[in-house]
C-alpha cells in the first residue's frame, strides 16, 4: 500500500451539463486540486455546480512541467482531479504524460466512466460497432492524411476520427477522393441543442456541409464504414464450415478456426460471418 494521494481522471460533459455524473461532482468537490486543460473554460462548469476547488492548467504546452509538480503534490498527500475541456481526458486531450508518470511512481490513478464523443457518436451512427478503430484527429499534412486514408481501403472495421470545423470540408473531400463512395457518418454538436448526424456517401455529406455555412460549425466526429468483404474470395467450403461452426461457438472463435484451417484472413471471415448471422 502507498500513502500517496490519488489522481482521478474525471470526464466532463461534451454538451449537456446534465450528463455529468454525481460521482464526478463528488470527486471534483473533494480533491485538493483540479488540473484543467483550460481553467477559464472549466470555470463555467465548476461555477454551475458550485465547486470551489482550486484549479491549475495542464495542457499540451506545459504538461511536462505540471507533471513533475503534480506528482510532488500527490506524494505529499494532495489529491488531484484531471479534467479536459469536454469529454474523457487523454482521448485526444492532454494527460498521458501525467498518468504514465503516476503509474511509474506508484501513485494511485482512478478513472471515472463518463462522456466521450467518439463512443457516443459511434453508438448512434448506424455503422458496425462490434469492431472499430479510433484514430483521433487526422494528420494536418496532406500526404500524411492521404497515407492514413489509404490504409482504410482494406480495413474491415469502422474507423472513427475527430475533426475541427475549419477542416471538415477538406477532410470529407479527401475521403471522397481516396475512398470513393464509401459510406460515412458525421456527427456534430453531440448532446447539444443542434445535435446532428448526417449519413451517406462522402458526396452526400459534402452536399450537406456546403448547403449552409452553419453546417460547418461545431466539433465533428467522422465515422467511415468498413471495407466490403469480397465473398467470392472465400472458398465455398470455408463459408460452409464457418456457418456450421457458428452454430456451436461464437463467431470470433469460428472465424479464427476457419482462417487457420484454410489459411485465410480472420477479419474477412469474421465480416462474412456477420452476414450469415443476419440471414
Amino acid at each position: 500500500m502507498t500513502d500517496f494521494a490519488t489522481l482521478f481522471i474525471v470526464p466532463t460533459p461534451i454538451g449537456n451539463l446534465d450528463d455529468i455524473s454525481a460521482r464526478a461532482i463528488e470527486v471534483l468537490n473533494s480533491v485538493d486540486w483540479i488540473a484543467a486543460e483550460d481553467t477559464r473554460h472549466s470555470a463555467r462548469l465548476l461555477q454551475h455546480f458550485s465547486i470551489p476547488t482550486r484549479t491549475l492548467s495542464l495542457h499540451d504546452h506545459n504538461e511536462d512541467k505540471r507533471t513533475a509538480m503534480l506528482c510532488h503534490r500527490l506524494k505529499d498527500g494532495e489529491s488531484v482531479a484531471l479534467i479536459s475541456d469536454a469529454g474523457t481526458p487523454l482521448i485526444s486531450d492532454p494527460g498521458f504524460i501525467l498518468v504514465r508518470k503516476c503509474r511509474e511512481e506508484g501513485i494511485p490513478v482512478i478513472a471515472l466512466p463518463g462522456p466521450c464523443a467518439a463512443i457516443t457518436a459511434l453508438s448512434a451512427s448506424g455503422l458496425p460497432t462490434d469492431r472499430f478503430i479510433f484514430e483521433g484527429f487526422l494528420p494536418v499534412k496532406a500526404q500524411a492524411k492521404d497515407n492514413l486514408l489509404s490504409q482504410l481501403k482494406g480495413r474491415t472495421c469502422t474507423s472513427v476520427f475527430y475533426e475541427a470545423p475549419r477542416r471538415i470540408v477538406s477532410t470529407v473531400s479527401d475521403i471522397a477522393r481516396v475512398l470513393g463512395n464509401r459510406h460515412i457518418v458525421i456527427a456534430k454538436e453531440i448532446s447539444k441543442t443542434f445535435e446532428t448526424y448526417v449519413s451517406g456517401t462522402a458526396d452526400d455529406v459534402m452536399a450537406y456541409l456546403q448547403a449552409d455555412a452553419a453546417h460547418q460549425k461545431g466539433e465533428f466526429v467522422v465515422m467511415i464504414s468498413p471495407a466490403q468483404v469480397d465473398l467470392t474470395a472465400i472458398p465455398p467450403e470455408a463459408m460452409a464450415l464457418l456457418e456450421r461452426l457458428c452454430e456451436h461457438m461464437p463467431l470470433k472463435k469460428a472465424a479464427a478456426v476457419v482462417a487457420e484451417h484454410y489459411q485465410l484472413k480472420k477479419n474477412a471471415l469474421y465480416q462474412a460471418g456477420l452476414g450469415i448471422k443476419k440471414e
